[in-house]
């Protein structure tokens, strides 16, 4: 019993950055439709901006992801502007735009490898005390990452529902051109989304290096599969299904560890293939129009 208890704890740790990564994910698809394959490059990226600031300013890791989140939003917009969005004004297809955003990714993360090296990194972090209560045994750095999670999901909550540039998401994720048509600059929106989402990315990035201790240009690969995961399972286009998505992949994978660790990621397909054949739309039944409702 103990050691299952320790697992959901472990899960929860691993949900959390998997809804950083699936939130902001889900936003770019449901605002824009854009299925981006390089999002796990850019988490990358921003793992390596934040180890080049904690290592040459130096400051600490805390100001560090606040330069990773925001390399991460600049980088979203610079591929939105420069890449993306000329394909998208062409009407290019979306498998078009799928396999334009694997070659972003791949030419990301070999840029790294270049730059780098296939070597590993790790950020020069303190010793992590443990605490354990419940029978739950996690460290600071642990809670601090499922803090982080939920202060970015009720800021993610807040901005939609309750904000003017929320409800415009919403509009442009429902009818563009219905939304351009009642004076709303989708442009803008489609920008600050994307801006958003590549802030919730480098988040990710970050945290998921700090979990996993040590990282390199190709950390985030399987990673990314996990994000994918989480939100068709919650639901293509719903926030909140990629949140809840988050929770089951999380669980699911260490939970799953405790009897066959060599199947951890395995278990997240399975528990994906399991949900797609009752619910087809994901648990909440996502769609990109649903992004109206559901953000």
């Amino acid at each position: 019993m103990s050691h299952f208890v320790e697992a959901i704890g472990f899960g929860v740790v691993t949900a959390s950055i998997v809804a950083l990564g699936a939130v902001g994910f889900t936003l770019q698809l449901g605002v824009t439709n854009m299925f981006n394959l390089a999002y796990g490059s850019s988490m990358t990226v921003s793992a390596f901006v934040a180890y080049l600031v904690h290592t040459a300013a130096p400051l600490n890791i805390w100001a560090s992801m606040v330069a990773a989140a925001a390399a991460g939003a600049l980088l979203a917009i610079l591929l939105q502007m420069l890449f993306y969005g000329p394909f998208i004004r062409r009407g290019s297809t979306i498998f078009a735009l799928v396999m334009v955003s694997l070659a972003l990714g791949l030419v990301l993360q070999f840029s790294i490898e270049a730059i780098a090296g296939t070597g590993f990194f790790s950020y020069n972090l303190p010793p992590s005390a443990s605490l354990e209560f419940g029978g739950f045994v996690l460290t600071t750095r642990q809670l601090a990452i499922i803090a982080i999670a939920i202060l970015a999901m009720a800021g993610v909550h807040i901005l939609l529902k309750l904000t003017r540039l929320g409800k415009a998401m919403r509009a442009t994720a429902a009818d563009a051109e219905l939304a351009r048509a009642a004076g709303i600059n989708t442009n803008r929106v489609i920008l600050t989304t994307w801006a958003i989402s590549g802030l919730l990315s480098g988040l990710a990035g970050v945290v998921l290096a700090m979990n996993t201790v040590v990282f390199g240009a190709s950390t985030t690969g399987n990673f990314l599969l996990l994000i994918v995961a989480a939100a068709v399972v919650g639901g293509i286009g719903q926030a909140y299904g990629a949140m809840l998505g988050a929770l089951c992949i999380g669980l699911v994978t260490e939970i799953s560890a405790i009897w066959i660790p060599e199947l951890k990621d395995v278990a997240a397909f399975a528990i994906l293939a399991g949900v797609l054949l009752v619910y087809p739309g994901g648990i909440l039944g996502g769609s990109r129009r649903d992004l109206a409702g559901a953000l």
